[in-house]
């Protein structure tokens, strides 16, 4: 008969996450965000003993921060104590943002849990009936950054034992996306002859080889509108000559964006039933959502609505009446795209001043006129870097304003 083994794969938990720029929703509804991180790792702990997994692997980034607030690591106790109940072992890793030094006040877990507790790579061996069966590897962050290639360091320690597992909390060396921790290459970890990587750190999941499997599982709760869609974990099953991997969602609020045409809009009314029926037809209807919305028209009249707040007033109505129901969304950005019109594309085109100035526009970086706000003392503590995508949608609203002034201007 061949061994076997049963594991859950999660990162990133971020527990206690202070989910900055929503706090302008209403209350009942924040909370629920803030307790997000606590109801994912509930959910984890309900799968790992559904599925009656042999234990747990948690890479990295269980805390928000390095100061691990004494609540959540408490609730972290509570859901450790729940697994051993089940007989469900953890080995939990330390990453860039819960390193092992910043935390001043660490608490006791129970005996079922395994830490790494050093930046240099060890090994834990799960024994099932006092047969030793697979060696788990790891390391953690003991200062916030790590930025050498760990990967180098994973070595198999007893050839004897069927199965390795390599925890990693960092990031292919080549990614520009993300800050980059703990450099690799995927050619480091398939060397090794492990028979699976379980990595943290990158919070979209992502299957990177399958021989073996490398997979990030990705974060278990979205904190941001950035992270969307499903969240969770991967329940594993391994033995001698086959893995199964399937993904297991545990948010119980989702971030997502929608786009809605409106240029059919002719009465500011007839805005508030057509974005209503667009997000009631949403996918995962039995999960609360944070909606970022993107609205495109060609009608020149919404800009006028825009300018006198009717589409701030049909958000606003939207959002109160979903606030107090079971499933509730609540709309958190919305963004107008103006879709460029035959006219407003003559514009752009014309030998005139107005034609000139548009041109300018798509070349030019807002960045110098607000770099002053940046270098502000107090300010700067309080905003973020703008995207690329935030740019472009700041520089499209300016262009259709300056349209509509000069146009006016001219007119009069």
């Amino acid at each position: 008969m061949q061994n076997q083994i049963s594991f859950i794969h999660a990162a990133d938990l971020h527990l206690d996450s202070p989910f900055t720029g929503l706090t302008r929703v209403p209350e009942n509804i924040f909370k629920e965000i803030q307790e997000s991180t606590f109801v994912a790792l509930e959910r984890l702990v309900e799968t790992a003993i559904h599925k009656q997994v042999d234990f747990v692997l948690l890479v990295g980034d269980l805390f928000d921060n390095e100061r691990q607030s004494l609540k959540a690591q408490i609730r972290l106790r509570k859901a450790f104590e729940k697994l051993k109940e089940y007989k469900i072992n953890v080995y939990l890793s330390y990453g860039n943002h819960d390193y092992i030094k910043g935390n001043i006040h660490p608490i006791d877990y129970p005996d079922n849990v395994y830490i790494f507790n050093e930046e240099t790579v060890n090994h834990y061996t799960y024994k099932r009936d006092g047969e030793e069966l697979v060696s788990i590897y790891g390391f953690s962050y003991e200062n916030r950054a790590v930025l050498t290639n760990k990967a180098k360091e994973y070595t198999i320690a007893d050839e004897n034992i069927p199965f390795h597992i390599g925890m990693l909390h960092g990031s292919i060396a080549s990614n520009t996306e993300h800050d980059v921790y703990a450099p690799f290459r995927l050619t480091d970890l398939k060397e090794q002859y492990f028979d699976y990587w379980a990595l943290g750190h990158i919070h979209q999941r992502e299957i990177l080889s399958e021989k073996p499997f490398v997979i990030y599982p990705g974060n278990t709760q979205g904190r941001h509108r950035k992270e969307s869609g499903e969240k969770g974990c991967y329940h594993v099953t391994l033995n001698e000559t086959t893995t199964n991997v399937t993904f297991m969602p545990l948010q119980s609020i989702t971030f997502q964006s929608v786009t809605i045409d409106v240029s059919a809009c002719k009465q500011p009314h007839q805005l508030e039933p057509l974005i209503d029926k667009t997000i009631q037809n949403m996918p995962n209807k039995s999960v609360s959502k944070l909606l970022s919305i993107t609205v495109t028209t060609t009608n020149p009249e919404h800009k006028r609505w825009v300018n006198e707040g009717l589409f701030d007033d049909i958000v606003e109505l939207l959002n109160e009446s979903a606030a107090h129901q079971t499933n509730w969304f609540y709309i958190f950005r919305v963004n107008v795209d103006y879709k460029q019109s035959l006219s407003d594309s003559d514009l752009n085109k014309g030998d005139h001043f107005i034609g000139e100035l548009l041109r300018y526009t798509e070349d030019v970086s807002i960045h110098p006129y607000i770099a002053e706000l940046y270098r502000h003392k107090q300010a700067r503590k309080y905003i973020k870097a703008i995207s690329e995508e935030e740019e472009q949608s700041i520089k499209n609203e300016a262009k259709q304003l300056l349209i509509q002034e000069l146009l006016e201007i001219e007119g009069d």
